[in-house]
């Protein structure tokens, strides 16, 4: 209880946590409170019909559509950035505790992916299918966060290899993969919950980039990435098709980002 109360009192994570949660709640309700179906049309295209923030390029309601349009993102973003800390981990951790050459063959790998702009390497595999699905942008998120994520494992890891505790353990006979999960791992817990924040936020941004250029799973649902690409050509005219997506996803990066700064910090001080 302590520890909860000490983290809550950190006001950029408090700040942070409510921040993320209100967009988090906007998401998982928004399609409930619509006033407007999803393709709904109310009036005509770019005009301030409807509910209060307009009509988009198809005359649809932009407020519908932004509460529609936030499970895909999250979603995806969400499950692109566990399966890429989670991966990275598992790459760092056997690069430390290993060393040698597969250290290297790790750490060189890692390199490789590094050396290529991950949102066009997303777009060249995307490009390539006559239709995205969910799982391929999971998975290329994913990509894009390994090799950071494995270096900063790594990092962490190799101030823990060597102290005794680990020593103790494989001199009682325990298996590397017991040491790696039950020794080094919860070492590595606070320092990664810092970096999944950091990921969360460049998952967010990076799925909608792919949904502005065009490679959205569902071309005729609501998206935030997507939205900001439909209605672009009318920023001057009816701006809240692209500012009230962006003001969202803007509200979420500053919340993730404030989180992780807080317990990037208290685990700096070594406090919990």
């Amino acid at each position: 209880m302590s520890r909860a109360a000490g983290v809550l009192r950190d006001p950029r994570i408090l700040i942070g946590g409510v921040l993320t949660l209100l967009v988090v709640l906007l998401a998982l309700v928004g399609p409930w409170i619509a006033p407007y179906g999803e393709q709904q049309i109310v009036g005509r295209p770019f005009t301030m019909s409807g509910s209060f923030l307009g009509t988009d390029y198809l005359g649809q309601d932009v407020w519908s559509r932004l509460l529609y349009g936030g499970r895909s993102v999250l979603l995806i973003s969400v499950l692109a950035t566990v399966l890429g800390v989670v991966g990275g981990m598992i790459a760092g951790v056997v690069a430390a505790y290993a060393g040698g050459w597969i250290d290297e063959v790790v750490m060189r790998l890692g390199d490789v992916l590094l050396a290529f702009p991950q949102i066009l390497l997303a777009l060249v595999v995307l490009s390539a299918v006559s239709q995205p699905t969910w799982w391929m942008i999971v998975v290329l998120v994913a990509l894009a966060h390994v090799p950071r994520v494995a270096r900063v494992t790594r990092g962490v890891a190799l101030t823990y290899v060597g102290r005794d505790f680990v020593a103790a353990a494989e001199a009682m006979g325990e298996s590397r993969l017991r040491i790696a999960i039950f020794e080094l791992g919860p070492n590595l817990v606070v320092p990664l919950l810092a970096e999944a924040g950091l990921r969360l936020t460049y998952s967010i941004g990076m799925v909608a980039g792919i949904g502005f250029l065009g490679f959205a799973t569902d071309p005729g649902a609501a998206d935030w990435g997507q939205m900001t690409n439909e209605n672009r050509l009318a920023l001057l005219v009816q701006p809240w098709g692209i500012l009230a997506p962006v003001i969202v996803i803007a509200v979420f990066t500053i919340g993730t980002n404030l989180i992780a700064d807080g317990i990037g910090e208290r685990a700096a001080k070594g406090t919990s």
